[in-house]
């Protein structure tokens, strides 16, 4: 069973980082030392859950945890800080800090290592998160001790609640576009107005007319979808919007 830190202080650890063409030192008090700051933790770069929903939602919604008091968002893997920073150019997160652990002392110090020998990955994290305000952890959430990876309680909706209990995530938004489309410029802007966040695919660069008919049914842009329904074009948008 793993041991919560909770009322603890992070593991004082230096972080070797590779920034552009030079090495920068990281220290755990230039981390969180002052701040209010997320940390969620991963077996590895590039793995399927990682990379398809445990990343991407805490990126996606780092505007509404900075609106809540959150600094930043770290994400920590045992990990060199090369594959870290191709990750991070992989999955374009920008609102993400991503830490190399490369040596798992950060890991370890939180009682989270574990051998993935099985999968030829050595010593890995567990998959945790937790908020640290000042360099103290106030809460964890551990995923169980169950074979595999389970994702059950590190994901960011989970952490959101628990900071901002009654707050309401919006649902998600896609809009499928094309360059220079003023149509499509048109419904970008009314979501903007109305305040919302929203993904968007360009046709020719994220997808083709082929992938837009074969989800809408339709070849003509702009085309969004709200919360997994099919809202329609820039007209459509107007009046579902009101």
């Amino acid at each position: 069973m793993f041991a919560s830190k909770e009322g603890q202080a992070v593991p004082q650890v230096t972080f070797p980082t590779r920034q552009g063409d030079a090495w920068v030192n990281v220290t755990s008090d230039e981390l969180f030392k002052g701040k209010t700051v997320i940390v969620f933790s991963l077996p590895g770069a590039f793995t399927p859950t990682c990379s398809s929903s445990h990343l991407p939602r805490y990126n996606e919604l780092f505007p509404v945890f900075k609106e809540h008091g959150v600094d930043e968002i770290l994400c920590v893997s045992v990990n060199d800080t090369f594959v870290m920073n191709a990750w991070k150019n992989d999955q374009e997160a920008e609102n993400i800090t991503f830490i190399p652990d490369g040596n798992g002392d950060f890991t370890d110090g939180m009682g989270m290592l574990v051998e993935k020998n099985d999968l030829g990955f050595g010593k890995r994290s567990w998959r945790y998160s937790m908020l640290v305000k000042d360099g103290i952890v106030e809460k964890m959430f551990i995923e169980p001790n169950e074979p595999g990876d389970p994702f059950k309680v590190s994901d960011a909706d989970t952490m959101l609640s628990y900071i901002a209990p009654d707050y309401r995530t919006q649902e998600s938004i896609t809009v499928f576009s094309k360059p220079g489309c003023p149509f499509c410029m048109k419904a970008k802007q009314n979501l903007i107005d109305h305040g919302l966040q929203y993904e968007e695919v360009i046709l020719g660069k994220d997808a083709t007319t082929v992938t837009l008919r074969a989800i809408s049914g339709r070849t003509t842009v702009p085309q969004v979808f709200i919360g997994g329904k099919h809202i329609g074009g820039s007209e459509e948008l107007e009046a579902y919007l009101g």
